[in-house]
């Protein structure tokens, strides 16, 4: 046994039991979602990006519309970035997209197509950490491999009574260890899956429903009377808030969108050209945009405010509506083009938001 199954498990608790009574109730009740029709490393690999930082009922739309768009790793390997992402749109998080499409083109080049079976070559591909590795290992591979996430570390804080902080990475180490230890070897898919599903379902972080678990009488936090206190987490940094025009630029019924850079938040993704609020003012920020594509412009109107929430950082963002009155509409910085036209440009939530205040 490792140190941390050494240090939480009890010499008496019985695995084999805890086991069976997790994984029948997981088989009673387990939804039926169209990740889970079959065991194909591709449809499980996709279903486990969509699924970080996204509910359940919002993936199922979105999952089943990206596999009839790429069905298989060849498809997905073969597309473009950019209808990669429209195809993402309305998830959020797109560096997950990212780095799948970039994944599934190693898995082409290298392995000619087949998702590797063994854990030491799927790790190497990008955006496969171990959460994500050991929920593709286990569940289309039937490999007993850990799948921890914050559902699954609440649950396991509460049975074994651990009080390591969970916001702390060195602590998942732990949690995987100690899930190692109890998983079973014989159905390791339906254990993860049903550890996965006890946390969203049952175990949840204020008022657990312990008099509906199918192992409270393995939980040493509920015997004790103490599930409420378990998990151990620190709150999370103050989002900063970040405050932007959001210039919404009109000539002969085309609109003015630039690419973002192909590196950190939301890259490669299109906008409205943004101009951040701390470095000019209102007016200077319409003039810094004639400057910036040598264009003359008429400020029409101002939009609603669009707030939109990242995990580290709030946007605030003032749409600037204005009319191109001379100048050459080419430009290198950006493009010219029709609201219908704007679909095939992949968008993020809150340039959505802008872009529907026009017809508006």
């Amino acid at each position: 046994m490792n140190n941390a199954s050494t240090t939480y498990i009890p010499e008496n608790f019985d695995k084999h039991s805890f086991q069976q009574d997790l994984i029948s109730w997981y088989q009673s009740i387990k939804r039926d979602l169209p990740w889970r029709e079959n065991q194909d490393p591709y449809r499980i690999w996709v279903s486990e990006i969509m699924l970080q930082q996204t509910r359940v009922d919002t993936v199922i739309h979105y999952f089943n519309q990206f596999m009839e768009r790429f069905p298989t790793v060849n498809d997905l390997a073969n597309a473009d970035e950019q209808d990669v992402l429209i195809a993402w749109e309305g998830l959020g998080y797109y560096s997950r997209a990212r780095n799948l499409h970039t994944a599934v083109k190693e898995v082409v080049a290298t392995y000619d197509g087949q998702i590797p079976s063994q854990s030491s070559e799927l790790k190497k591909l990008k955006g496969i950490g171990p959460y994500t590795l050991g929920a593709i290992m286990s569940i289309a591979f039937g490999e007993p491999i850990p799948a921890v996430d914050g559902n699954v570390m609440r649950v396991m804080s509460r049975i074994f009574e651990v009080y390591d902080n969970i916001a702390d990475q060195k602590s998942k180490k732990k949690f995987e260890q100690v899930v190692e230890a109890v998983i079973s070897k014989e159905d390791p898919s339906s254990f993860n899956q049903g550890l996965m599903e006890l946390g969203a379902l049952i175990c949840s972080p204020k008022k657990p429903k312990c008099n509906e678990c199918p192992v409270s009488s393995y939980c040493t936090a509920f015997s004790k009377g103490i599930q409420e206190e378990l998990p151990v987490k620190t709150k999370a940094k103050k989002q900063r808030t970040i405050a932007y025009f959001a210039m919404v630029i009109e000539a002969d019924g085309q609109y003015l969108i630039q690419k973002r850079p192909a590196q950190g938040l939301l890259a490669n993704l299109w906008q409205f050209p943004l101009v951040e609020q701390a470095e000019f003012p209102k007016d200077e920020a319409v003039h810094y945009i004639e400057l910036e594509y040598d264009l003359n412009l008429e400020m029409v109107h101002e939009g609603k405010p669009v707030k939109h929430v990242f995990s580290h950082v709030i946007w605030e963002v003032y749409p600037i509506f204005c009319r191109v009155s001379d100048g050459d509409i080419s430009t290198d910085h950006g493009q010219f083009v029709t609201l219908e036209e704007m679909d095939q440009y992949p968008l993020s939530k809150v340039q959505h938001k802008v872009k529907q205040q026009i017809d508006s």
